[in-house]
């Protein structure tokens, strides 16, 4: 097809897309609207070798960041931290809301709550911080202080929308909608290839152009002269009756 082929689908067809497009950006706003807003709240820790010089001080910290992580999931602490807050759920409903994230680049980890509601998301990553930090302080008693890797809370974010995305959800569907009626007009349009309607068509089917067309029974008898209507006479004086 050539650019002017597309130009006259598109022109032909184009109110398919803008149709689908409506309606699937609607059915996104409304499920947008419906869905229970999640907000969630970070806070950052950092980990710091008491040696800072140290090389195989600072390599052991990135091995022991994944060792951290799971400190902070046992139920050991996270039921320390539902007492606290007095929640209404288990050890393991409690990490499920919590997502963490170790980064060795920096030595920091990352924990993310999200909840429904904002300050329970924002208690729920600070208390569970100081939770941990207070129990790697205590076991920091028991090692010697030159092989001490220090835990501190560096960063606390307030609560933040983490969901819905209402307007990132309307224009992903409507850029849905779009493509799907983009579709449509193609597949229509290659079902209708075979179909000659016009001259153009024609001329697009056999690559020849067309000089003349024989005109249907129709619009001959309609352009034709239309042949006098035959009169009775008279018998006795021969006149038109």
């Amino acid at each position: 097809m050539q650019l002017k082929d597309y130009a006259r689908v598109l022109l032909k067809r184009g109110w398919i897309i803008l149709v689908l497009a409506i309606l699937t950006a609607g059915s996104a706003y409304v499920f947008s609207k419906l869905q229970t807003p999640i907000f969630k709240s970070t806070v950052t820790l950092s980990t710091v070798p008491s040696r800072p010089s140290d090389y195989g001080q600072t390599l052991a910290i990135k091995n022991l960041l994944r060792l951290y992580v799971q400190q902070m999931q046992s139920p050991m602490l996270t039921q320390q931290v539902i007492d606290q807050l007095q929640l209404d759920v288990t050890p393991q409903k409690f990490v499920s809301q919590i997502y963490f994230n170790a980064d060795e680049s920096n030595l920091t980890i990352t924990l993310e709550a999200r909840h429904p509601l904002p300050d329970v998301a924002a208690k729920m990553a600070r208390t569970l911080a100081e939770v941990f930090v207070a129990y790697h302080n205590q076991q920091n008693l028991q090692i010697d202080q030159r092989d001490r890797v220090l835990v501190n809370i560096i960063n606390a974010t307030s609560p933040d929308l983490f969901s819905p995305r209402t307007l990132i959800n309307t224009l992903a569907g409507a850029v849905l909608g779009a493509l799907l009626g983009l579709v449509l007009i193609f597949v229509l349009e290659w079902l209708e290839s075979d179909i000659i309607r016009t001259t153009e068509d024609l001329e697009r089917v056999i690559g020849v152009t067309v000089l003349a067309a024989i005109p249907s029974i129709a619009e001959r008898a309609s352009t034709s002269t239309p042949r006098p209507r035959a009169q009775k006479l008279c018998p006795h004086c021969g006149n038109p009756i």
